[in-house]
């Protein structure tokens, strides 16, 4: 059975100005991205800025999240390291805090061999007892997942159970789709590509753009559940230059410089993140204007 369907909200984490983080906002973001449709969190991924929390504050985070969710819409902890040590480790943590799945990215830096890879999600696997989401973002780790690695992945490891796609490259997607069968669910990982990857299988996206407009991502991906796919179509091409404006610069600057613009408080970044440059905050302004949010 998939862990979703639809749109999963990468969620910010809000800091205070003293750079701690602000629980009671999250309370608040949660609860906002599920009553506007959200159809499952993911707490402690890129988006929240996971590789600049302590390991205590990732594993204080996460189980806050997974109480604030209070099984309300499924919740999907961020437990990936290049360290498979610390990856068991956070891991171990957030299934015993009561997370429904693991979202891992693939070793970064030091990287890995195919085969490597292989061996990072087995270790990850036999420590846990929930299932994992593999997360392959070649932009910011330097490692892509080919397809028939993930086959293999999907076959031989008893829980990886889905794979975030965020390569990019719609071909090479196109092709795991066709390795992996039944045995794999795909998600987007990628707010310009929902209804392309779900047009060859993909049963929703993991998203940035929710953090702002969630019951939107949600409808797109509804409709084309529901067999509009002109609709759906729309949704996605109506969305395309207010995404463009969320990847001007790397996330999550923009996407909680968004939510500041929208009064939604949620604080500044943590180094080595800055503020975003004026002329991309302009025309930030100027596509959610245009989407309707300001």
């Amino acid at each position: 059975m998939a862990i979703f369907k639809g749109a999963g909200v990468a969620i910010v984490t809000p800091f205070h100005e003293d750079g701690s983080v602000n629980y009671e906002k999250l309370k608040e973001l949660i609860d906002w991205q599920i009553e506007n449709g959200t159809d499952a969190i993911i707490i402690c991924g890129t988006t929240g800025e996971s590789a600049t929390l302590s390991e205590a504050e990732h594993e204080d985070v996460v189980r806050f999240a997974i109480r604030a969710v209070d099984h309300r819409v499924p919740i999907i902890a961020g437990t990936g390291s290049n360290a498979t040590d610390t990856a068991i480790m956070l891991s171990k943590a957030a299934e015993a805090d009561g997370a429904d799945a693991l979202l891992l990215v693939t070793p970064y830096y030091n990287k890995a061999t195919q085969n490597g890879l292989f061996a990072h999600y087995k270790a990850i696997s036999d420590a846990v007892n929930i299932p994992m989401i593999v997360y392959n973002v070649p932009s910011r780790t330097g490692v892509n997942i080919l397809p028939a690695t993930m086959a293999r992945m999907a076959k031989e490891i008893e829980h990886v159970a889905a794979i975030k796609e965020a390569s990019g490259n719609i071909s090479q997607i196109a092709q795991l789709a066709a390795l992996v069968g039944d045995t794999c669910d795909i998600y987007s990982g990628n707010d310009d590509q929902i209804i392309p990857i779900m047009s060859l299988g993909g049963i929703g996206v993991i998203s940035v753009l929710s953090n702002i407009a969630p019951q939107q991502t949600h409808d797109i991906c509804q409709a084309y559940f529901d067999g509009d796919t002109a609709k759906a179509a729309k949704l996605q091409l109506e969305a395309m230059d207010l995404v463009g404006s969320l990847f001007c610069e790397v996330n999550p600057i923009p996407v909680k410089t968004a939510m500041n613009m929208m009064g939604m408080e949620v604080g500044p970044l943590r180094m080595p993140l800055t503020p975003m440059e004026p002329q991309n905050a302009d025309r930030l302004r100027a596509s959610m204007e245009k989407y309707g949010l300001l």
